[in-house]
């Protein structure tokens, strides 16, 4: 006879049935000493297993604890009994971690699987914890397990399984496990999660890794989205109904809409589906409505299904454009809420000892004449070691953010271009490039030059009665300036820029939509810009407070967590030098990307007002929406 228990219902009767359990053991152990027992030993069909519930048979029972060891006899061919045969290390491992497992110990069941010695074993062990974790919604803590599991294709299998789980029960669905698991595998340790000792990786989805320092790396893209392909791991659509999946070229998404039920789930215990996490597919945001009779401020722009690439990140399955993202939405919206900062950013500088260092070694080499070919690849290498590592500065949003690890990646990247050191994108020549070109501008010895990006718009436009706004030639500028060196190393603003360093700052600017074109992090910090600008344009119009909004789960203190990565702190330094006509150039590059939306609100060149937009947004109101519906499509007339 069977019976159907719950989960908690089969841990409160184990409990209780600890003690005659032991009891029962310690008898039925006297009576091997003096009887005979013959048993047959039928097959038991193994229990159903089904989300949130167990099968268990009553009559049957397992001793979870080390202390019983379970026993099993069988006739011979006469008839005679021979004596018990003790299980085996392996089958009193497999025992106690179905007893774990069964009783919801789930790191307990960890703990004995990890004491096998074959990692056949262990994987098997493993596998069984995960599955359950899995079963119980505990995806999470399924990863954790699963990265323990030593058989890597068992292990990408499971990982696989991890994330299809996870997206059949309204998670994110991007599958970040894998491609940890190959970065780990390609590159050098030790590896925490591998190892036991070393380095740890974060689910980031443009490439970068951070050691357990704060050390910021970057991955080869192109080579790891060959492997990545070569395992399988190809990008996949996102699970999505027919309406959202189809492009539009205005698609409304009601942030009040959106954070009730955002609140709703995570009160319930529910997970923050895929299609809130990415903004229904939006990849822009054009207009901003505010409905005060309603209590709804509605943000809309072109919108339409997305595919996770091969790096995990996003992207529209027509445009190739990133989505949108609710937890830098929130991030911003915090930074830009009564008691945020109003302003975000990042830089990333050289250290004073190593410009001091790097300055000198410079001037000594320029002294000694110039360099053989022989001499050149050793003098390069020990420019970057003179001048070190450089300092990762985060402000006005959570160093563990993804607003923050974009910003740095994005101002990494920038320095790398210039320096002609990373992926030449978009035609964007280097400064050294421009150098080559215009010869006259050669001086020699060492530059200390800045560059850093910002927000740029055309304008914003508002109706008379400041309830809508567009948003209009939404890009990114590049700026620059030359900065003086002590003799301490200490750099000094100047305020001015000279020609090949504003020329490089210029093409960078130009070609930027190119670029964010080619390289999807330039265009997700666009989109974290139009983000924060909405964030900002809130506050400026204070229409949290006219419609009697706190933001609710969206606000500082409310329940919406975004995701937390590691923290980059330094980078390897940004430096590189070229030899022209026999005379050694260095270029040494600081900066970063700063993020002052409100500057764009009052500058009075930019805010402009647009009657016609009262029109716009009226013609826009969603249309008897379904209950829980927080977005819509509109038409073209």
């Amino acid at each position: 006879m069977h019976q159907r228990v719950s989960v908690s219902e089969t841990t409160s009767a184990r409990r209780g049935q600890v003690a005659p359990l032991l009891v029962g053991a310690a008898c039925f152990a006297a009576l091997l000493v003096g009887l005979a027992i013959f048993q047959s030993s039928p097959e038991v069909e193994a229990p159903a297993v089904a989300i949130g519930e167990r099968e268990i048979v009553t009559e049957q029972v397992v001793a979870t604890t080390p202390a019983v060891e379970t026993t099993a006899t069988a006739p011979t061919e006469t008839g005679q009994p021979v004596a018990p045969i003790a299980a085996t290390p392996a089958e009193q491992r497999q025992q106690q971690v179905a007893g774990h497992v069964d009783a919801g110990e789930f790191q307990q069941a960890v703990d004995v699987a990890l004491t096998a010695t074959s990692a056949e074993e262990r994987s098997a062990l493993l596998r069984r914890v995960a599955r359950a974790q899995m079963q119980m919604g505990a995806f999470d803590a399924a990863r954790a397990t699963i990265r323990r599991i030593p058989d890597s294709e068992q292990r990408i299998a499971e990982q696989v399984e991890t994330s299809r789980q996870e997206l059949l029960a309204g998670g994110s669905g991007a599958d970040f496990e894998s491609l940890i698991d190959l970065i780990q595998n390609e590159t050098e340790g030790p590896w925490l999660d591998v190892d036991g000792i070393g380095g740890t990786i974060t689910e980031f989805e443009s490439g970068v890794r951070v050691d357990p320092t704060g050390l910021l790396y970057q991955v080869n893209r192109r080579e790891l989205s060959g492997k990545l392909a070569a395992l399988g791991l190809r990008a996949r659509k996102a699970d999505l109904n027919e309406d959202m999946a189809r492009p539009s070229a205005l698609r409304m998404v009601s942030l009040t809409r959106l954070e009730q039920a955002v609140a709703e789930r995570l009160e319930n215990g529910q997970p923050v589906v895929e299609s809130m996490r990415q903004l229904a597919g939006l990849s822009q945001i054009q207009y901003v409505f505010v409905y005060p009779e309603d209590g709804e401020v509605v943000i809309a722009g072109p919108a339409e299904g997305w595919a996770y690439n091969e790096l995990g990140m996003p992207v529209g399955v027509h445009s190739g454009q990133p989505t949108l993202q609710l937890d830098d939405l929130v991030t911003v919206l915090r930074t830009f809420a009564p008691g945020g900062q109003q302003i975000f950013g990042c830089s990333i500088d050289p250290r004073p000892e190593g410009l001091k260092e790097l300055q000198e070694f410079v001037a000594a080499s320029q002294a000694n004449g110039p360099l053989s070919s022989g001499q050149v690849r050793s003098w390069a290498e020990q420019l970057g070691q003179k001048l070190g590592r450089q300092d990762i500065t985060v402000y006005g949003v959570p160093t563990d953010s993804r607003v923050a690890r974009v910003l740095v990646e994005a101002d990494y990247r920038m320095k790398l271009i210039g320096l002609g050191k990373g992926d030449q994108a978009a035609d964007i020549p280097s400064y050294f490039d421009l150098l080559g070109q215009n010869p006259e501008y050669v001086s020699g010895g060492m530059d200390a030059l800045r560059w850093w990006m910002t927000m740029q718009y055309d304008s914003v436009l508002h109706s008379d009665d400041h309830n809508a706004f567009e948003i209009q030639g939404s890009s990114v500028l590049c700026q620059s300036e030359n900065q003086f060196l002590t003799a301490q190393g200490q750099r000094v603003e100047t305020g001015k820029s000279e020609p090949m360093n504003q020329l490089f700052a210029s093409r960078f600017t130009e070609r930027f939509d190119q670029l964010a074109q080619e390289d999807p992090i330039f265009a997700d910090m666009q989109g974290i810009f139009d983000l924060a600008l909405v964030a900002a344009l809130i506050r400026h119009e204070r229409i949290d407070d006219r419609l009697d909004w706190n933001l609710g789960a969206f606000g500082i203190n409310g329940q919406y967590q975004p995701a937390r990565y590691a923290a980059p702190t330094e980078v390897d330094t940004a430096v590189n030098h070229r030899v022209y006509r026999g005379t050694e150039v260095v270029v040494q590059v600081a900066g970063g990307v700063r993020a002052d939306l409100l500057s764009v609100l009052n500058d009075a060149q930019k805010w402009q007002s647009a009657p016609r937009l009262g029109q716009t947004a009226e013609s826009s109101r969603p249309a008897n929406l379904p209950e829980g519906r927080w977005w819509w499509d509109v038409t073209a007339n």
